[in-house]
C-alpha cells in the first residue's frame, strides 16, 4: 500500500501550489490579449506581484531551494505576462485618444 509521510504530502501540496499560483495567470492574459483592453486591471498589483515573485525567487536560488525557484519562475513569467500586456494596452490607449 502506498504511505506518505506528513512532510511528503506537505511537500506534495507546496508542489502543486506553486504550479497552481503561475497557472491562476493565464487566464488574465488570455483575457487581456482577447480584448486588447486594460481596463479594471490595476497595473500596479501584477507589478507589486512580479517585485515579489523576482525576490523570492532569488531567495529560493540562494536557499538552495530550487522548487521554490522554479515555482517562482513560473509565476514571475505568467504574471509578468499580464504586467506586459496591462502596460502595452494602457500605453497604447492614451496614443490612440
Amino acid at each position: 500500500m502506498f504511505e506518505i509521510s506528513l512532510k511528503g504530502f506537505v511537500d506534495l501540496v507546496f508542489s502543486l501550489g506553486l504550479f497552481l499560483n503561475a497557472v491562476l495567470f493565464i487566464p488574465q492574459a488570455i483575457t487581456l490579449f482577447k480584448t486588447k483592453n486594460a481596463q479594471g486591471s490595476s497595473m500596479i498589483t501584477f507589478f507589486g506581484f512580479n517585485v515579489m515573485q523576482f525576490f523570492t525567487l532569488w531567495h529560493g536560488y540562494f536557499a538552495k531551494d530550487y522548487l521554490l525557484m522554479s515555482g517562482f519562475l513560473l509565476s514571475f513569467l505568467t504574471c509578468g505576462a499580464v504586467t506586459l500586456q496591462l502596460f502595452f494596452y494602457r500605453n497604447a490607449e492614451k496614443i490612440s485618444l
